[in-house]
């Protein structure tokens, strides 16, 4: 015991300057204490006003303009009143809408499909990760795929040949809704990993007891899933599928490398219509007034949404 305490003595006399220098150097005024944390986070918070608030505010303020590279001429409201008016960029908006409608929709139901059947299997870990593969591609590379998939390579087109379920080659873009259907697959793939890992999660936090009572009480998986885990989840789900949405909005890597908007602006979606307008034919104002509506239709829609949802759910 003495030696220990002789340890202990000699611990705290080496611990007691370390103290003393660290007392030192700590902001001692009430002042410096209020804005240590401020400047640890500043440099964070500058960053992201940088990379999101700056942009957000040049479009509007260039929304406001004629933009042809250097020469700005002052327009007001001009190119909001010209956007409305344009049958392309309703084209745009409709389709966007229809794309990226039926895409969300198959991604949500063939996740929670999915999600239900495996949640309570020994090997979900291993499922997780083999569904999410797809998300650890590059969308560049997806979409690159999928092109030589569907167009260039012809391999649906031969497997459905194989199949005996067509005669001839398909042409993919001949057709508006064959064009449509190829973005939907493609987006299909890559992001329904992305809800199924939300599910996944949200169904095995459910209390396992509750399930259990009802299984005793002979309610069947179907009533199990539409009584209690969906309502359950219903949260998480308005809220997985309202920022999925919102990703779809942006839709622009896949329509660029495999449609290009053909055939006849049928697969044009809003991304790829302020691109055009912005990049091919240096419209910069009109592009950024298109970006200013689209964001503000997707604010107003996103927030409806979760409004209702969560309205409902308390009531």
């Amino acid at each position: 015991m003495a030696h220990l305490s002789e340890k202990l003595e000699k611990g705290a006399a080496k611990a007691a300057p370390a103290a003393a220098v660290y007392s030192a150097r700590r902001p001692r005024s009430a002042t410096a204490k209020k804005m240590f944390p401020y400047l640890l986070v500043g440099p964070a918070v500058l960053y992201l006003l940088a990379i999101t608030l700056y942009p957000g505010l040049f479009a509007m303020y260039q929304s406001l303009f004629v933009v042809k590279f250097v020469n700005w001429s002052w327009a007001g409201l001009g190119n909001y009143t010209r956007i409305v008016q344009d049958r392309e960029f309703w084209v745009a908006l409709g389709n966007t809408a229809i794309i990226g409608g039926l895409s969300l929709s198959l991604q949500t139901i063939i996740a929670m499909t999915v999600a239900f059947f495996c949640y309570r299997d020994p090997f979900v870990r291993g499922w997780r990760i083999v569904f999410l593969m797809p998300m650890l591609f590059m969308p560049s590379a997806v979409a690159f795929i999928w092109k030589l998939a569907f167009n260039d390579g012809r391999v649906i087109s031969d497997l459905l040949m194989s199949l005996g379920l067509v005669s001839n080659n398909v042409d993919w873009l001949s057709s508006v809704w064959l064009a449509r259907l190829t973005l939907i697959v493609a987006d299909v793939w890559q992001w329904t990993p992305f809800l199924f890992i939300i599910f996944v999660g949200a169904l095995q936090g459910q209390d396992e007891e509750i399930e259990e009572a009802a299984r005793l009480d002979g309610a069947s998986w179907s009533s199990i899933f539409w009584n209690i885990s969906l309502p359950m989840m219903r949260p998480i789900i308005v809220v997985a599928v309202t920022l999925r949405g919102i990703d779809i909005t942006t839709m622009f890597t896949n329509v660029y490398i495999m449609t290009q908007g053909t055939p006849g602006g049928a697969t044009e979606t809003m991304s790829y219509f302020i691109y055009r307008q912005g990049f091919r034919m240096f419209n910069f104002g009109y592009a950024s007034a298109a970006s200013v509506l689209m964001l503000l239709i997707t604010i107003v829609i996103a927030q409806t949404i979760v409004k209702r949802a969560f309205k409902s759910g308390k009531s």
